[in-house]
Formats: structure tokens, C-alpha cells, sequence
């Protein structure tokens, strides 16, 4: 029976028991529309506020600042979207980076339609945005910085907070307020989310990261931010977003958040000890193997890789005939054959960034299954380098 192995917690995350088991029951027994006044929908009603004062108590603010959406997508276009038209007498520049997430750069394009112009800024050879490049890129016509609080392809963990306070200092110089907004998709889990010690005026969460259900986002929009709801309708989610509350959905994700901040720091240790084995491993057996991404300040389960010679396609096959699932970037992305943007704007050559695989660990990978990684893996590289146009003679 061929060995199975899931080393793509990135990509999304299978739903934890306990969260499931939360969810069940909004599924048949209290089943009601929480936006009706009798009691079985005034049950529905009390289990999303009580989960949306379960979620602020981990973000740290107010449960009047919690809005929950469809997902990670969603909440990163209502967040840019809802300041940029809400702010747009105040001005019409928005600055971001060039490795956020599609949710991010395709909103942001979307708005330089409507006449908003957009820098975006370079990032150096491990990925991270710096901070006073962020500094000289606001002017008086800036509403909007968005920057991620960790890559989701190479794990590379962005200066949030250090950000914030140029942000803060930089609109007082320039004489009008400047928001912050990042997208902490990848972060919940592994980082500290409290949007105070952090400096952000917006967060973005995806359930399905954190071993919620898929279709539950998450956005934090601090009081006195201007936003324009995005979705039109009823009067949800206090006038922000309309639609009927997906409560079954809504209560699995802040069951599972509460979890994955309470095992923050073991499932991390873990995590980060299984992804060093796995670095280290390939680095010994496999030449011209390059890790990306900043080399400590990273993701505790974030194993991104580029292997000379190969494609990183070929490479995800041959491991999953091998029964390993990973990935070579964003899933959002993974059918594409254009190289990642975040291994470009990084500075990797177009043919390295070919060759780019990310693998992701979750507290119930093993050493073992990182063992057996190390196995096959010099071996399908071997193999795939012997057949490759593009290796160099007497490589291997």
C-alpha cells in the first residue's frame, strides 16, 4: 500500500474533530436563519456572536470590529476595496508589495481601473518588504499600505509592527490618515494575531488555514476605518456585509482559531523541528538544492525549495505517485506554468524559479514522514536532472 503524506498544510488543512463537532448541529438540530426572531433562529443568532466575541478575543479587540465573509478572498477585497472607495475623497494611492497574494495584487488592479494608483514595492532576496522603502512610498495622497503578514509561498514573516509605526509616524507628516491592512492568512496558527501589539487598522483570516471549514473568512476592520460594504443586500453583519451567516461554518472557524491559538507555540515547536530535518536533509543529499526565503525568519512549517535543472511540476508528480503531496506555490496558482511572482520579485532566475516545490508541515506530520521525503527525493531528482535539457554535463 503506497504511503501516504500531507505536506501541504498551506494549501488548506483538514477540519479538526472538535471544530467539526461543533459544527454538526447547525446542520440539523438548530438549523434556524439567525436574522428571524423566534427562538430556533435566536439560537443561531447567539452562536455567531458568540463565536465573533471568540474570534475578537483572540485578535484582541472588540467584537463589533469582527466581519465574517465567504474567505481569505473575500475579506482581502472587501478590505481594499471597502477603504478605497470609502476614503477616496482623502486620496487615491494605495501602496502594497509585489509578493502578496492574487486576492491582494488583483484587487488592486481592479482598482487602478477606477483611477487609483497603486505602488508596488520591491521586496529583497529573502522576500521581506523594507521598512523605509514603505516610508517613502506614502505621500499625501495615500489612504492604503497592505502588506502580508507572512508569504504564503516561500514563509518569509513580513515587519507588520515595525511597519505600522512608520505608517502612523508618516501620516502625521503628511497630514492625513494612512490605514494598514494585512493579509494574516497564513499566520493564524503560527503567529500572534493581535491586531494592537501588530499596529493594523484590518486583518484578513481564512478558516480552512487553521483547520476550519472551507468558505469562512474572517476580517478584522478597526472602528473608524471608512468602508464601503462591497456586498449589497440585507442588514448583516451590522450593515457590512450582506447575506444570510453561514453559522455552522462561522462556528467551526472560531472553534478551530481558538484551538490553533491555544497550540501555537507546541504545534509550532513541532513544526519547526520536522521543517529544519527536512531543509537540512535535502540540503546534505541533493545538490544545487536552494532553500527561498528568509532563512530564520520564516514560518515554523515552511520548507520552500528550488532544485536546478528540473521542473517543479515534474517533481510534484513524481511525488505524488510516491503518495507525498506538496506543492510548488500557491494553490491558488498551481496550475499556471508562469513562474511564481514571488520567486521574480525575489530576484531567483526564471529557470530556478521552475524548479520551485513548498512543502508545508501540520503537528500531525512525523519524523518518519520527513524521513521518508529525504528517501525518494534525491532519487527523483536524480532522475528528472538525467532527463532534463537543461542540466549541465556531469550533473546530476
Amino acid at each position: 500500500m503506497k504511503r501516504a503524506v500531507y505536506l501541504d498544510h498551506a494549501a488548506t488543512t483538514p477540519v479538526h474533530p472538535r471544530a467539526l463537532e461543533a459544527m454538526l448541529p447547525f446542520f440539523s438540530q438548530r438549523y434556524g436563519n439567525p436574522s428571524s426572531v423566534y427562538s430556533l433562529a435566536q439560537e443561531a443568532r447567539q452562536a455567531v456572536e458568540e463565536s465573533r466575541v471568540a474570534v475578537a478575543d483572540i485578535l484582541g479587540c472588540p467584537a463589533r470590529d469582527i466581519i465574517f465573509t465567504s474567505g481569505g478572498t473575500e475579506s482581502d477585497n472587501a478590505a481594499l476595496k471597502g477603504v478605497a472607495f470609502a476614503a477616496r475623497e482623502s486620496g487615491n494611492h494605495i501602496v502594497t508589495s509585489a509578493i502578496e497574494h492574487h486576492a491582494v495584487l488583483e484587487t488592486c488592479r481592479f482598482l487602478e481601473k477606477f483611477g487609483f494608483e497603486v505602488t508596488y514595492l520591491p521586496v529583497d532576496e529573502c522576500g521581506l518588504v523594507r521598512v523605509e522603502d514603505v516610508e517613502k512610498a506614502i505621500t499625501q495622497s495615500t489612504i492604503l499600505v497592505s502588506i502580508m503578514l507572512a508569504n504564503n509561498e516561500v514563509g518569509t514573516i513580513e515587519p507588520i509592527a515595525e511597519i505600522a509605526r512608520v505608517v502612523k509616524d508618516k501620516s502625521k507628516l503628511v497630514g492625513s490618515r494612512v490605514f494598514l491592512h494585512t493579509d494574516a492568512v497564513q499566520g493564524a496558527g503560527a503567529l500572534d494575531l493581535d491586531v494592537n501589539e501588530l499596529g493594523v487598522d484590518l486583518l484578513t483570516l481564512s478558516s480552512h488555514k487553521f483547520y476550519g471549514p472551507k468558505g469562512v473568512g474572517i476580517l478584522y476592520v478597526r472602528r473608524g476605518t471608512p468602508f464601503l460594504p462591497q456586498q449589497s443586500g440585507g442588514a448583516h453583519e451590522r450593515n457590512r456585509r450582506a447575506g444570510t451567516e453561514n453559522v455552522a461554518g462561522i462556528v467551526g472557524a472560531a472553534a478551530a482559531l481558538k484551538l490553533a491559538a491555544e497550540r501555537r507555540q507546541s504545534n509550532g515547536q513541532q513544526c519547526q523541528s520536522l521543517r529544519d530535518r527536512l531543509i537540512a536533509g535535502i540540503q546534505l543529499k541533493i545538490k544545487r538544492a536552494h532553500l527561498s526565503g528568509h532563512p530564520t525568519i520564516r514560518l515554523p512549517n515552511n520548507a520552500s525549495l528550488c532544485f536546478e535543472y528540473v521542473e517543479g511540476e515534474s517533481i510534484l508528480l513524481n511525488l505524488d505517485f510516491a503518495g507525498v503531496a506538496a506543492s510548488s506555490g500557491s494553490a491558488c496558482t498551481s496550475a499556471s506554468l508562469e513562474p511564481s511572482h514571488v520567486l521574480m520579485a525575489m530576484g531567483i532566475p526564471e529557470e530556478l524559479a521552475h524548479g520551485s516545490v513548498r512543502f508545508t508541515m501540520g503537528p500531525d506530520n512525523t519524523e518518519e514522514d520527513v524521513d521518508y521525503v529525504l528517501s525518494i527525493m534525491p532519487g527523483i531528482i536524480e532522475k528528472l536532472r538525467a532527463i532534463s535539457p537543461l542540466t549541465e554535463a556531469g550533473e546530476s
